[in-house]
C-alpha cells in the first residue's frame, strides 16, 4: 500500500481512512504510478467524476510533480478542498477550465463512463496537453462477459446504480478514442482483477443495498456506492470498524488474483501522448 503523510498530532481524515480499506483505488493509484512515470518538474492535472473524495489527490501530490484539480461533481468540493488545502475547479467535461497546453500529464480517472458523450472531454484531454505530454485515462472494463459484470447486473447492480451511463470501455475502445483526438497509445494497463473485484462488489452491495437504506438521515444519493461524506461515514461507523478488523484478510483475499492467467481486468488504463 503507498504511504500517506499525516501529521502525528492529527487524527486521520475520513477520506483517508477509507483509502487505506479501497483495495481497488490502491491498485489503480499503482498502476497510475507506473503509466505516468516520473513527475518531478512536470506540470500534471487530475480529472475526477464523483467516487473521488480527495485522497487519491493527496497520494499523487506526494509522488511529485506541480498539480492542478478539477472534480465534475460540485458536490464534493469542498471536502477536497478542505483535504488538499488547495483550491479544486469545477469542471465541465465539454470545457475544462485551463488554458491550452498547461499540463505536461493529464490523468482523467473514471470520467468516460459517467457521459452519454466522451468526444467532447476527448477533445478537451487533447487541448490542454502539451506538446510531447503524456495522457492517462482510466475506465471500468466495458467487457460485458466478465463474470463479476453479469454478477452485478443479476443482484441489481447496474451501470446505474454506480452513476454510469455505460458499464465502461475496453482498453482498445480507448486507445481509439484518444487516436480521434491526436494522442498516440504507449502503454495500457488493468487492474482490480477477479477476486479483488468480487471483495469490492461485496462491499458495494452491501453498503448500497443494506446500511445505507437502514441508516438514519438523508437518502444516499443514486451513484453513491460507499461513504461519500464523514456524515455517511458516521452513519456506518460501527459497519465501518468491524469490516476495518477483518480487512487484512479481504486483502489477503484479492491476492488471489495471482493466480488468475493472463493479464486484465475490471478496470482498464491507457497512457497515450501528445505529438511533440
Amino acid at each position: 500500500m503507498i504511504a500517506i503523510a499525516v501529521a502525528p498530532s492529527t487524527t486521520m481524515p475520513w477520506q483517508l481512512q477509507l483509502y487505506q480499506k479501497s483495495l481497488k483505488k490502491q491498485q489503480k493509484i499503482k498502476l497510475l504510478l507506473e503509466l505516468l512515470g516520473p513527475l518531478e518538474g512536470q506540470r500534471c492535472l487530475l480529472v475526477t467524476n464523483g467516487d473521488n473524495n480527495g485522497a487519491m489527490n493527496l497520494v499523487l501530490r506526494q509522488a511529485g510533480g506541480d498539480w492542478s484539480w478539477a472534480e465534475m461533481e460540485e458536490v464534493g468540493i469542498p471536502a477536497m478542498e478542505a483535504l488538499l488545502d488547495e483550491p479544486v475547479a469545477h469542471a465541465d467535461s465539454e470545457r475544462l477550465p485551463f488554458p491550452d497546453r498547461a499540463f505536461d500529464r493529464v490523468v482523467v480517472i473514471d470520467v468516460h463512463e459517467h457521459l452519454s458523450s466522451v468526444s467532447e472531454l476527448n477533445q478537451e484531454i487533447g487541448r490542454v496537453l502539451a506538446a510531447g505530454g503524456l495522457a492517462v485515462v482510466t475506465t471500468p472494463n466495458g467487457a460485458l462477459w466478465l463474470p463479476v459484470a453479469l454478477l452485478k447486473r443479476l443482484c441489481g447492480m447496474h451501470p446505474r446504480q454506480y452513476g454510469h451511463v455505460v458499464q465502461g470501455y475496453t482498453a482498445a475502445q480507448l486507445e481509439r478514442m484518444l487516436q480521434a483526438v491526436n494522442l498516440t497509445p504507449e502503454r495500457r494497463g488493468a487492474y482490480s482483477r477477479f477476486f479483488t473485484e468480487l471483495a469490492e462488489f461485496a462491499i458495494n452491495f452491501g453498503y448500497v443495498k443494506i446500511l445505507a437504506r437502514r441508516k438514519k438521515g438523508p437518502p444516499v444519493p443514486t451513484g453513491t456506492i460507499a461513504p461519500g461524506s464523514a456524515d455517511q461515514l458516521r452513519a456506518v461507523n460501527r459497519t465501518y470498524h468491524m469490516y476495518a478488523m477483518i480487512y487484512p484478510f479481504v486483502r489477503a483475499f484479492s491476492r488471489l488474483d495471482t493466480l488468475v492467467p493472463g493479464r486484465g481486468g475490471y478496470a482498464v488504463a491507457v497512457a497515450a501522448r501528445k505529438a511533440a
